[in-house]
């Protein structure tokens, strides 16, 4: 594996993965307009005990929607800087270990 399919490998794998985050965004704002239309509901319907239910039950849902992708959209951000630590580490070692080869490696007269 040459440097050059490495890094495009790499590019691959964190655009790939800011296209995941970009959609777990989505599942927040559902999450979030859930839980909007669950306090309209119970505030508008308060005296009918189904409809109050239903919007508080509404309400929970979203927020844990949005609580849970909200979580994983964080995890999903460390992923991918670790994605990129791990290829500047790789990066570094073998442009080190170039530099060492053609400080090592004898002069032909």
């Amino acid at each position: 594996m040459t440097i050059q399919e490495m890094k495009t490998g790499y590019e691959e794998e964190v655009a790939y993965q800011k296209h995941m985050l970009k959609n777990l965004g989505y599942w927040i704002q559902l999450g979030t307009v859930t839980s909007g239309i669950g306090i309209v509901i119970s505030y508008l319907y308060h005296q009918n005990l189904w409809l109050y239910i239903l919007g508080i039950s509404l309400f929970i849902l979203g927020a844990l929607l949005t609580i849970t992708f909200s979580y994983v959209g964080w995890k999903g951000q460390q992923n991918i800087r670790a994605v990129v630590d791990d290829y500047d580490q790789k990066i570094k070692y073998f442009q080190h270990k170039v530099r060492q080869q053609t400080k090592v490696a004898p002069k032909v007269k």
